[in-house]
């Protein structure tokens, strides 16, 4: 695994090579590619997040949502990455790290999606593996934590291949598409085994 931090960028994610993926911070000239990639899997991609805004796909959105991105990042709250497959450099999906706690918690959660086209071909898993040390290592934090909804069989299959082990049921949990869902918590610790 190898970590290429930002240079010109220190708002940025930096970039992080993996098993046939590579991850990096969203960038402007990323806009057509997934912009195109994310109205192709809405169908797809709708049951399983919150409520995309009506404007969500334009470039001043995706303007506003780099921002947001660059002043996460410095105050050490969220790290936003892409995920492109190593071979073409093709957009695949996203992978978050979100709600950074530092103190006492040393935590924090994990969100990802992939494109309709990617999916089920291992490469949201790739990009899970490429993360954890990032998380542990240079982030230096104790526990990754991620939520699926229960009937999210292919979700629930990448963070027990990536050696999360679930905790239980949150009632409520995350507003999905419109609604408070329950989900089901798994979690990953800074000495636990992987796979």
């Amino acid at each position: 695994m190898a970590f290429l931090k930002s240079i010109s960028r220190p708002d940025s994610a930096p970039m992080i090579t993996g098993e046939g993926v590579y991850l990096r911070g969203p960038e402007s000239d990323d806009y057509p590619q997934w912009s195109t990639l994310r109205e192709r899997s809405r169908d797809f991609l709708k049951p399983w997040e919150p409520t995309w805004p009506h404007d969500d796909l334009t470039r001043n959105a995706y303007r506003r949502r780099l921002r947001r991105y660059a002043q996460d990042v410095r105050d050490d709250r969220a790290y936003p990455f892409f995920i492109f497959r190593e071979q073409t450099g093709e957009l695949i999906g996203g992978v978050t790290i979100s709600g950074v706690q530092r103190g006492v918690q040393q935590c924090c959660s994990l969100g990802y999606w992939a494109g309709e086209p990617h999916a089920g071909r291992g490469y949201t898993t790739a990009a899970v593996r490429t993360l954890i040390p990032y998380v542990f290592e240079e982030l230096k934090l104790h526990r990754l934590q991620a939520a699926c909804l229960p009937e999210n069989e292919p979700s629930k299959a990448v963070l027990r291949k990536c050696g999360f082990q679930e905790e239980g049921y949150a009632r409520g949990y995350l507003r999905i598409d419109g609604a408070w869902r329950d989900h089901v918590v798994f979690a990953l610790l800074r000495d636990d085994p992987r796979p």
